[in-house]
């Protein structure tokens, strides 16, 4: 290596030798990304502690060294502590999915609730500005900061690299799924590189989806062994019997690799998923979907306060966007629609009209050239949109009057797409389900591409959001919904 030469700190997991021995430790680049997270945590923690102590420690000099001094370093401890104890920096959960920032939350709220304790018990007059002030300061600077390390971390995935090995072992059809969605998804960090059949054979002869067929099924522990993969996929199977797979586990300890098992129900996931035992069997239990209820009502809440909230901060900007769209076309600034909710009843949905007067009265004779997915009518360049409407799609700005919807309670913030009444009546009985819950301005399908979407995949992702609706996976879908409206993915 030359002097002053650059070395990648999450160096990639590839580049096996033909003997089938790994060229480096699988997990090398697992422990440096858990350490550079560590160091993260640790670094943020004592500066807010520093910069809290040092702010207020000044206006209470005559205590300092025997109260502030000792409240910032026992503050310091204590988070740390907490988050080693809940397993916050486990590898498993670093840049997967939101169960990495749900332990760093619990693990907060933890280090909280001790503190508060002890500051009980030490009758300190300082505690409540380390319980109210310290703590959230540290929660946002440590959120940000391990959500800065994720986004570096997906695009290093999205390049190929940092990604885990995973060897795939069950039917060829499962399997092609699974790698067909792991290559869609790479920012998940899954690399399927091998995979086992019942008969040692692909779709493909020797191969799967362009991925080797190394094997029989049970010939899954050995290949796990001596090629070091770090995660073993198990896809449903008539050969995976109870005693099968309990034996696969059991000659998995003392490696490196994680056993995932697919379950038969695909699309059913987050908090329906319990695993309880029942006479000593392990039974994985799935509870009914709740459209009804405590959470539907706080839901219902939280969706009426940002609406409130999010109509005072974009007045200006609404107001603004009416005035471009008058001066730009003759028409009114907006448009309404007949759409189809909850239930299967109608409302009036509300945007910033997009395109010219009686465009609704033109798109027969454009039906032709139609290039939307499945019922859905959309133009990539459709004459009809204006140049400021052009705009306003591109950036879901149009979109902004339905706020007033979710105000009356005709739609929700997050949920399925609201269709037309023609789209509704061709519906059959699965897709119907989509009317179970109310409509929403933003939604799976809106993270996932938008308009770029398969009326297939469209309808999947609603229909998985009626199916497995939590208030956590609202938050994330409005987290997400950010970043694919700056990006105009799909919006046309």
């Amino acid at each position: 290596m030359q002097q002053g030469e650059l070395v990648n700190p999450f160096p990639s997991t590839r580049g096996r030798l033909t003997n089938g021995t790994s060229s480096r430790p699988a997990s090398d680049w697992e422990q440096r990304y858990r350490r550079a997270v560590i160091t993260s945590d640790t670094v943020a923690t004592a500066l807010v502690v520093a910069a809290i102590g040092g702010f207020f420690g000044v206006r209470d000099a005559a205590n300092w060294h025997e109260n502030w001094a000792f409240l910032a370093f026992g503050t310091e401890l204590l988070i740390l502590g907490s988050l080693a104890v809940s397993r916050s920096w486990a590898p498993a959960v670093l840049g997967q999915g939101a169960e990495e920032f749900r332990r760093l939350g619990r693990s907060l709220f933890t280090a909280a609730v001790v503190l508060a304790l002890g500051g009980i018990a030490l009758t300190s007059r300082n505690i409540k500005l380390w319980i109210f002030v310290a703590i959230p300061a540290i929660a946002l600077v440590t959120m940000t900061a391990r959500y800065l390390l994720r986004l570096w971390l997906h695009k290093q995935r999205k390049e190929g690299r940092c990604l885990r090995p995973v060897l795939a072992a069950g039917s060829p059809a499962t399997l092609h799924d699974l790698i067909t969605r792991a290559r869609k998804f790479p920012h998940l960090g899954w690399r399927v590189e091998a995979v086992c059949t019942t008969d040692g054979l692909g779709l493909d002869g020797d191969h799967l989806a362009g991925v080797p067929v190394v094997g029989l099924l049970p010939d899954v522990a050995g290949h796990v062994r001596r090629d070091g993969y770090r995660v073993v996929a198990v896809t449903p199977d008539p050969h995976w019997s109870p005693d099968r797979l309990q034996r696969l586990a059991w000659n998995l300890e003392g490696s490196d690799a994680e056993m995932v098992v697919a379950p038969v129900l695909m699309e059913v996931a987050g908090p329906r998923l319990h695993v309880d035992a029942v006479l000593g069997i392990p039974l994985l239990r799935v509870s009914m979907p709740t459209f009804t209820g405590g959470r539907r009502v706080v839901k219902a809440v939280v969706d009426r306060m940002s609406a409130v909230i999010l109509l005072i901060l974009f007045a200006p900007l609404m107001v603004l966007v009416g005035l471009f769209v008058l001066v730009d076309s003759r028409g009114g600034a907006f448009y309404r629609q007949r759409r189809v909710g909850k239930d299967g009843r109608e409302f009036t949905i509300y945007k910033f009209r997009t395109m010219v007067a009686g465009a609704d009265g033109a798109r027969a004779a454009l039906a032709e050239l139609n290039e939307g997915a499945g019922l859905l009518f959309k133009l990539r360049q459709d004459p009809r949109v204006t140049r400021v409407g052009a705009v306003l799609r591109r950036y879901s700005i149009d979109e902004l009057p339905q706020l007033f919807n979710v105000l009356t309670g005709s739609m929700s913030l997050v949920g399925p797409r609201p269709p037309l009444p023609e789209e509704s009546a061709a519906y059959g009985p699965d897709i119907r389900r989509r009317l179970l819950v109310k409509p929403g301005l933003t939604g799976l399908w809106q993270i996932s591409g938008r308009s770029d979407l398969p009326w297939e995949e469209a309808v999947r992702l609603d229909l998985r959001y009626v199916e497995d609706w939590s208030l956590a996976l609202d938050t994330v879908i409005l987290w997400k919904t950010l970043r694919a409206v700056l990006q105009g993915q799909g919006a046309y």
